[in-house]
């Protein structure tokens, strides 16, 4: 990965952890250490795939499947990037104007500076360029959230992110090596041109309940939590943080369930069964029957894309 983010994870590693009553063990901070670390590495993994909908297509491109780090490829079986608006959040729709009545393009002119080029192609894949080991923009997201919790001693600051957020997205040249924004970027980036408060520029369209706004909420509840943090606390303060760029009931029922369970795979002891707190995990926030599926036992491609999105 580009710019391994060891130093910002050491600060928090570093943190004193002397906290109050409800501070992790030493074994919860090595697994909390451990899962900020793997966010990068599952990031760059999953990258030269993302979004293929048909699991074939991934066998075809890489036989076997993923096993290593890889490049993005120059084609995308599936890429429908071609068909998002530059614009703002969704599709592609008539631009509105600025605060000063001059529309920009959002793609290329606000954010992805030098990258709108790349979106009009079809089947250009959304990571186009990428090397192998590189993280995505979602996750250089989670980055410059990550440094700002540093300098706070794991204390999470909602200004302080929105500031690095911002600088992070509209930096010329750019900090980060991605060609594709979600929708949520580029509605926030739409609303904020149209001048509203940082705070207050979250879009809502279609897939504003998606698992991207999910990314950078273990960043704030494991820095948190190695800072001695209370779980009601850091639960409230990740439902808020969400709701900056994913403002949707559903989605923020589901974040807290996930910070749940960070919680308790932070500090399951050897009797716990981790697949039981997936199995539970799933039924209470999405109502989803794991176990009913895994008695099916079908076949991973069976799911990934038939049920699941990838």
């Amino acid at each position: 990965m580009e710019e391994q983010p060891h130093s910002t994870l050491n600060q928090l590693d570093s943190t004193d952890q002397s906290g109050p009553l409800g501070s992790l063990n030493s074994l919860g901070q090595r697994r909390a250490q451990a899962g900020l670390r793997n966010l990068f590495v599952a990031d760059a993994l999953a990258m030269p795939v993302h979004w293929y909908y048909n699991p074939m297509d991934i066998e075809r491109q890489f036989p076997g499947g993923i096993s290593q780090f890889e490049a993005a490829p120059e084609f995308h079986p599936s890429s429908i990037m071609s068909l998002h608006s530059t614009s703002q959040g969704g599709r592609s729709s008539a631009a509105r104007g600025n605060r000063h009545g001059k529309p920009r393009k959002i793609v290329g002119e606000v954010i992805l500076k030098g990258r709108e080029k790349f979106w009009g192609v079809a089947n250009t894949h959304y990571h186009h360029g990428m090397q192998a080991g590189s993280n995505t923009l979602n996750a250089h997201c989670t980055r410059a959230l990550l440094r700002t919790l540093a300098v706070r001693q794991g204390n999470y600051d909602r200004d302080a992110f929105l500031d690095a957020y911002i600088e992070l997205m509209t930096a010329d040249p750019a900090l980060h090596p991605d060609t594709y924004a979600e929708s949520y970027h580029r509605g926030f980036f739409a609303n904020l041109e149209a001048g509203n408060a940082p705070h207050r520029c979250a879009a809502v369209t279609h897939d504003t309940p998606s698992i991207g706004g999910l990314v950078s909420i273990a960043a704030i509840y494991l820095a948190g939590r190695l800072a001695g943090q209370s779980i009601d606390a850091l639960q409230q303060q990740c439902v808020d943080h969400l709701y900056l760029t994913h403002p949707d009931e559903v989605l923020a029922g589901v974040c807290v369930h996930y910070t749940a369970l960070l919680e308790a795979l932070l500090t399951r002891d050897d009797s716990t069964s981790v697949r039981e707190l997936l199995v539970t995990t799933s039924r209470l926030s999405a109502n989803f029957r794991v176990a009913e599926l895994a008695a099916k036992a079908k076949d991973d491609r069976e799911v990934i894309g038939g049920l699941f999105s990838s």
